[in-house]
């Protein structure tokens, strides 16, 4: 079960319903506003399907999209309908890069994909010390451990609409800190419907430590924030953003 391989089809479909990627772009402009910064060349980690590079690409900025899964990218492509935008099929821990960029993004969730520390601190350097401006911003945000132990849980979510109805059951894994997330759908294809099954795991990752592994890769100014917001995290927080330079 390849993460993202069939789901990439359907996964707008889904993802548009709880999630306002234009209000994401907004709030994006004016973290660059706020930090002042004008990055011309934009880098969007773990892109998906464009959702947020093809809204900043139509607001003017040259956007860069990488990401794991050729699916999501083919859709991405399509999606952009000749936006001047390049897509790289790369594992965020494999990054490499033509050049540096003024910008970096990686939104939804794709921090928490990545699972080792050691890997996540890979990352932050390469970014750091390769392929960020001197004066460049990387935001990203993360589910918390909050949202991750106590909201999806060990839970079951059903979800059915007229062509799509799929099971999520969840386990969290205290001792690993780890979301372990078990997907089945059911897809409406004329007459028939068709099954795939998709499993996902996401760490859960604290302030602290983050902080740590980007001071540690070179980061010098660590500032965070409520989803969308430019408040300071709560306790109860289910998402929270960070802006590193």
């Amino acid at each position: 079960m390849n993460s993202y391989t069939d789901f990439a089809y359907i996964y707008d479909s889904l993802m548009h319903k709880d999630i306002d990627y234009e209000k994401w772009a907004d709030y994006i402009e004016n973290l660059f506003i706020m930090y002042d910064v004008n990055p011309d060349l934009v880098c969007d980690l773990a892109c998906g399907t464009g959702n947020i590079t093809i809204p900043l690409a139509k607001r003017g900025y040259d956007m860069t999209g990488v990401d794991i899964s050729e699916d999501m990218l083919n859709i991405a492509r399509e999606k952009a309908n000749g936006l001047d935008i390049l897509f790289l099929n790369q594992s965020m821990t494999d990054l490499d890069l033509f050049g540096t960029m003024g910008a970096f993004l990686c939104m939804i969730d794709g921090i928490n994909y990545i699972l080792p520390p050691k890997s996540l601190l890979t990352l932050f350097t390469k970014i750091k010390t390769c392929f960020i401006d001197p004066d460049g911003l990387f935001i990203f945000d993360i589910s918390t451990e909050y949202k991750l132990k106590n909201v999806i849980g060990s839970n079951t979510f059903v979800h059915s609409d007229k062509n799509i109805f799929y099971t999520w059951q969840n386990r969290f894994i205290e001792k690993r800190k780890l979301s372990d997330m078990f997907l089945t759908f059911f897809v409406k294809q004329g007459k028939k419907y068709s099954r795939f099954e998709e499993r996902h795991l996401q760490r859960a990752y604290s302030v602290n430590e983050l902080t740590l592994l980007l001071k540690k890769a070179g980061f010098k100014s660590v500032d965070t924030y409520d989803e969308l917001s430019f408040d300071k995290p709560k306790k109860d927080s289910e998402r929270i953003v960070f802006v590193c330079r």
